[in-house]
């Protein structure tokens, strides 16, 4: 945990500053992010440790970045930013203890949670209702990402693959599980956890490539 304190690094005060200049209270600002008044009268006052869900909830309703409310709540900023998302694949391990260090998440996180994903999504890919909620919803999913990094561009070749007809059922599963793990899945790494938030959907794609690879050797 950070120990810088000043005005702004102050979580409290710096919450009581944004909603003064937003004309906004806390009733209103509970009433906008569903967390209970009280409890954000105790985060308000330093009288209770604000948690990262709450952070990002009250960082949208206050136009704030939420790595501005993390810092100013004392999660170690500065260990993440040293990791920029270009060595994200180089070791788990690394991130798995970056996370927890810098109290990012209650539990651990390791490549088995993806997998479990992966495979709850398998059998969904092959449904109507699973097919509707990849075409409705994909590229809706991609303009919340708002961004053009290489699980993204893999992602849109998965999409466009997966629309064609000609595919065969082993691959319609690899492509409809990532797929919908991208847009259904609770992430195992929550999005605002910068600049890991898409960790383990990067994984999913990862994943997903090398089955694709290897179902097209096995083919060949």
């Amino acid at each position: 945990m950070s120990t810088k304190r000043g005005e702004d690094q102050n979580l409290g005060q710096l919450i009581k500053k944004l909603l003064k200049e937003r004309s906004l209270s806390m009733r209103k600002l509970s009433t906008l992010t569903g967390i209970d008044t009280a409890t954000i009268s105790r985060i308000a006052n330093n009288k209770q440790q604000a948690k990262p869900s709450h952070l990002k909830l009250i960082a949208h309703h206050l136009s704030v970045p939420v790595a501005r409310l993390l810092q100013a709540a004392g999660y170690n900023i500065d260990v993440i930013e040293q990791n920029t998302p270009s060595d994200i694949f180089n070791s788990i391990e690394t991130i798995q203890e970056i996370l927890v260090t810098s109290n990012l998440l209650d539990e651990q996180f390791n490549m088995d949670q993806i997998y479990q994903e992966l495979a709850k999504y398998e059998q969904f890919a092959h449904t109507k209702e699973g097919e509707q909620k990849i075409f409705e919803e994909f590229e809706t999913k991609v303009e919340q990402v708002r961004g053009m990094g290489p699980f993204i561009i893999e992602l849109k070749k998965m999409y466009k693959s997966f629309c064609e007809e000609n595919n065969s059922a082993e691959k319609r599963t690899i492509l409809g599980s990532v797929l919908l793990y991208f847009i259904l899945s609770t992430d195992i790494i929550p999005d605002y956890v910068f600049p890991f938030g898409y960790l383990d959907d990067c994984l999913a794609v990862q994943i997903g490539l090398e089955r694709l690879a290897k179902l097209d050797g096995n083919n060949n």
